[in-house]
C-alpha cells in the first residue's frame, strides 16, 4: 500500500468542487472488501465527501497548487481576455470544462475572460454564474494558499483585474 499522500488537515483540490479538508482517513468494509477513504469537508457546501485512496488519481485530486503555479495563475488575471465568437452555449460548455478540471490556470483563465469592468455594458446572467464560480472557485484556492479567507482572496483578484482589464476595454476614449 502505497504511503498516503494527504495528511488530515491538507487542504486538497476536488476538481468538481474546489478546495476541501481532508479531515479523517477511513477504514471501511464495502462488499467484503477493506477500503481506505479519505474524508473530505468543503465548508462553503457544507458537504462531505468520502474518496477511495486508490481513485485519487482517477478522480484527480490534487494538494493546492504550488507558488509557481499560483503565480502563474495570478499572472492570467493579468491578461488580454480572449473572447470567442462562438456561440454561448458553446462557449459555456467550455468555460464549465475549464473549471472542473481543477486547474488553477485554467480557472483563471475563466475568470479573465468573463471579468467585467464596471464601465461595461451588463453580463448575461449565465456568464454572471460562470464568473462567480470561476471566480470564487479561484479564491478558494488563493485564500488556502495564502491562509486568508475567501472574501480576503476575492476582492485580492478583483483588485488585479479591475487594474489590468480597463486597458483592454478602453478605446482611447478618455473621459
Amino acid at each position: 500500500m502505497a504511503a498516503n499522500a494527504f495528511d488530515v488537515g491538507d487542504y486538497v483540490v476536488y476538481p468538481k468542487h474546489g478546495v476541501g479538508r481532508v479531515i479523517e482517513l477511513q477504514n471501511e468494509e464495502i462488499a467484503g472488501m477493506q477500503l481506505e477513504l479519505y474524508v473530505l469537508r468543503f465548508e462553503k457546501e457544507r458537504m462531505t465527501l468520502r474518496v477511495p485512496t486508490n481513485k485519487v488519481e482517477a478522480i484527480g485530486m490534487r494538494k493546492l497548487s504550488s507558488d509557481k503555479t499560483l503565480k502563474e495563475a495570478m499572472d492570467t488575471l493579468k491578461g488580454k481576455p480572449k473572447v470567442k465568437r462562438t456561440m454561448w452555449s458553446r462557449r459555456a460548455q467550455e468555460y464549465e470544462a475549464k473549471i472542473n478540471s481543477g486547474e488553477i490556470v485554467l480557472i483563471a483563465e475563466v475568470t479573465r475572460d468573463l471579468f467585467r469592468p464596471e464601465d461595461q455594458p451588463e453580463q448575461s446572467y449565465s456568464e454572471r454564474q460562470i464568473f462567480e464560480a470561476a471566480s470564487s472557485r479561484l479564491a478558494r484556492e488563493l485564500a488556502a494558499m495564502e491562509k486568508t479567507d475567501e472574501p480576503t482572496a476575492l476582492a485580492k483578484i478583483l483588485d488585479v483585474l479591475k487594474e489590468h482589464a480597463p486597458q483592454y476595454y478602453n478605446n482611447g476614449d478618455e473621459e
